[in-house]
């Protein structure tokens, strides 16, 4: 294989796994990070998120010297005498009130590189970006840099799931090269050679609308079985045995048709709006994906209708929350639909408790959760209350006993806001137990 020295610029979700598991196919990598604590972090040998599998290869590949840290573009286009083959660009694109990205760290990034381009580089978004942000990014360079040194600018969406993002990069579906230069494909065809993976190169534009259409597509299947679960629940037929009739057709396929709580994370919410808000600048109303963002907003409220209807009036009454992260796997609190939940809770005047194995330190420091129990274990968690409501499916949770759970309940109600629990063991052991879309 060809060892290429690759600059990612962000060190967040994207930016380290992908640092990372370049590093660990062979090549040589220096992640730039401009927030000095999470650099000092790093630099001591400590990962700031938690992804399964991602601390091992951190570690694995500083010691073999493959992976390395800069504060700088700067240092990091030319890190330890080894010029910059490759330059990603990974830094956050955080929604706007309007539903658009904001795009001002990929400008300044884009500029940045710009002056520091002394031979040829591919620059490559790497960030989830609108469509037309390549072009956007090639104007800057060619406004800035002044050398002659030649570039291109590619653009590579990333396919990471939280949770799953190692084995997501390492055993990709396809790799997406969106690049009009023969000269820039077959160097991104040598960086990801070592994966042996499916790639589709494409123009710049498709690629970048891949990204956008293939979240959105996601979102709207769990929006669809989210509302066949409301009718489900209305008639009394038992949504996850409609979900296997449907998942058995091979053209809808299985994945993403587990009813629940809403969809969360940094990524289906963001990209729903961001290609929302696209079309509509293009002239094109895109009504669907307003659709599945209602329907995922209206069963977020589903654990505050269903203990309305088991416990009558909610004033000062106590519920245990299990689960704070957007999914399983991760501590990621961005657009969690435990956030929306709880501020629903708080609002019918109930005390809230909360247990998350990973992501107690980052609910600490949200505001939203200000005044809501954090407890570390279960059991504490559920001691006392008058209901117990699952949001997030951590396996340790799908272990609880429900005979213990019920001799410290107040009252023994269930939750299931995942339907990842027995209903007959805690039927059994005298619980009145709710799930989503089934009897």
């Amino acid at each position: 294989m060809k060892k290429i020295n690759v600059c990612v610029v962000g060190s967040g979700y994207v930016g380290l796994v992908t640092g990372c598991c370049l590093a660990e196919i062979g090549h040589n990598v220096v992640c730039v990070d401009s927030d000095p604590k999470k650099l000092a972090a790093l630099k001591k040998g400590r990962v700031p998120i938690y992804e399964p599998g991602l601390e091992e290869l951190f570690k694995k590949n500083i010691k073999a010297g493959r992976l390395g840290f800069c504060a700088s573009i700067k240092e990091g286009m030319d890190f330890k005498g080894r010029r910059a083959q490759i330059a990603f660009i990974a830094v956050g694109t955080p929604p706007r009130p309007d539903g658009s990205a904001d795009l001002s760290a990929v400008e300044a990034v884009a500029a940045e590189i710009a002056r520091n381009i002394k031979d040829y580089v591919v620059v490559v978004d790497k960030s989830t970006v609108p469509v037309e942000t390549g072009d956007w990014v090639s104007k800057t360079i060619a406004r800035i840099h002044k050398k002659g040194a030649p570039y291109d600018v590619v653009s590579n969406p990333e396919f990471l799931s939280e949770g799953s993002a190692v084995e997501d990069f390492l055993k990709p579906d396809r790799v997406v090269i969106g690049t009009s230069s023969p000269r820039a494909e077959t160097l991104m065809r040598d960086l990801y050679a070592p994966l042996k993976a499916t790639v589709l190169a494409t123009d710049v534009k498709s690629a970048e609308i891949i990204k956008h259409a293939s979240n959105s597509f996601l979102a709207t299947k769990i929006s669809y079985i989210n509302a066949v679960s409301i009718l489900c629940e209305k008639v009394g037929a038992d949504v996850t045995e409609v979900a296997r009739g449907m998942g058995l057709d091979r053209r809808i396929g299985p994945m993403f048709l587990r009813p629940g709580v809403g969809f969360g994370g940094f990524c289906f919410p963001k990209d729903l709006e961001a290609f929302y808000w696209i079309s509509k600048q293009k002239g094109y109303d895109f009504t669907l994906l307003k659709s599945v963002k209602d329907i995922n907003e209206y069963q977020k409220g589903w654990i505050v209708r269903k203990i309305s209807e088991n416990l009558w009036n909610l004033e000062g009454k106590t519920v245990a929350v299990l689960g704070l992260s957007f999914k399983p796997n991760t501590d990621d609190m961005r657009f969690a639909p435990s956030v929306d939940i709880i501020a629903g809770l708080k609002a019918r005047g109930m005390k809230v408790r909360a247990c998350d194995p990973v992501a107690e330190e980052r609910a600490r420091a949200l505001p939203e959760l200000k005044g809501v129990t954090l407890c570390k274990d279960p059991y504490e968690c559920a001691k006392g209350a008058d209901a117990l409501a699952l949001v997030t499916e951590w396996p340790l949770f799908k272990d609880l006993d429900p005979k213990r759970l019920e001799k410290i309940m107040r009252v023994p109600l269930v939750l299931d806001g995942r339907n990842a629990l027995d209903p007959g063991k805690f039927r059994r052991a005298g619980f009145t137990y709710c799930s989503v879309g089934r009897p």
